[in-house]
């Protein structure tokens, strides 16, 4: 097998802010794997919080081709070998996505039936991304009847996230979910929390800081199931985050690509846990890759290439609020070549 890869800017079409930044533009990494004539495809959505960037996972994959071999249904062995390089795991996610999309391929089915899933999950959220209350009422009033599901990004620090909620609740009936991305402290979240379930909220995700001392208090008190995002990367974390969390949010470019990610999930049922699957800001790539898996969980935030104003890869449908992957065999996606203006 040969493995090549390019890098990609993805414009947004609107600057896009949480707590902790403000993007108007990602960088991606394409991965393409080719044996005998069949090309998979892959996205690397390097998450920069764990100290990832495209340069970081690009220089991972030169030296990845050696370690690849010949047989592209060998996944636990490659597997194996890239996981003697630490980190970068959204570089692996890539690796792992174009695999599974080249068996696909040579199959000549799908990867979600490769996996043995149904197609279909739930309904995706739509961010609301962090705003003063009254512009995310009027953002979200823009939404219409397109989504089923409204996620909105907290953590102001200024003490008017609630007011943020409610302000969206007087505008929609919609369920809400709420991402803090770590920016409130124990006292902060224990106010928060009671009031957010009085506005109907669905849950709270990561309130606290990754591996914060008082989680286990805030799961145990909290009247709002609390999911944990920056806490949770490989299956390996889901038993201590099962702690102070009553769910988990897994990312293929946290867990290091689909296996992992499924692994994730497994773990977390066998605990009791919730299941959430994510996203980075990412093209359809990537988010076909996800919605692979999209069946095994009870909440799905797969719009980041919604949020792009031009996504370069096709194949995701988008019916009836859910993200639902292709028929095609593989992951379903195909390159969209930009014209000139």
């Amino acid at each position: 097998m040969r493995l090549t890869h390019r890098t990609a800017t993805l414009r947004l079409r609107e600057p896009f802010t949480i707590s902790r930044s403000t993007d108007e533009e990602v960088e991606a990494v394409f991965v393409e794997i080719e044996a005998d004539g069949v090309v998979g495809y892959g996205e690397a959505s390097p998450p920069d919080i764990y100290g990832e960037t495209v340069d970081s996972a690009s220089a991972f994959l030169d030296d990845v081709d050696g370690l690849l071999g010949d047989d592209p249904f060998a996944l636990e062995e490659i597997e194996r070998r890239l996981a003697e390089r630490p980190g970068e795991h959204g570089a692996k996610a890539a690796v792992d996505s174009a695999l599974h999309d080249l068996q696909g391929k040579i199959l000549g089915q799908p990867v979600w039936r490769l996996l043995g899933l149904a197609r279909a999950g739930p309904p995706t959220s739509w961010t609301i991304w962090l705003g003063d209350p009254d512009d995310m009422a009027r953002r979200t009033e823009a939404v219409g009847e397109r989504f089923r599901r409204l996620k909105l990004k907290l953590g102001g620090r200024d003490g008017l996230d609630v007011e943020r909620v409610r302000a969206v609740r007087r505008v929609t009936p919609l369920p809400l979910q709420v991402d803090v991305n770590e920016y409130w402290e124990l006292d902060e979240a224990l106010e928060n929390v009671r009031q957010l379930a009085e506005l109907g909220v669905q849950y709270v995700e990561q309130p606290l800081p990754a591996a914060h001392p008082e989680g286990a208090r805030l799961k145990k008190e909290s009247p709002l199931p609390i999911y944990v995002d920056e806490d949770v990367h490989t299956a390996d974390d889901v038993r201590e985050a099962a702690e102070r969390a009553h769910g988990i949010n897994i990312k293929l470019a946290k867990s290091g690509g689909i296996r992992e990610a499924v692994r994730a999930a497994h773990v977390a049922r066998a605990l009791g846990l919730g299941v959430m699957l994510g996203c980075m800001l990412e093209s359809g790539l990537g988010i076909a890759a996800a919605a692979q898996i999209a069946s095994l969980c009870d909440h799905v935030d797969l719009d980041g290439n919604l949020l792009l104003a031009e996504d370069p890869w096709q194949g995701v449908e988008f019916v009836d609020g859910v993200q639902l992957p292709s028929r095609e065999p593989g992951l379903g996606v195909r390159e969209v070549v930009s014209r000139p203006r």
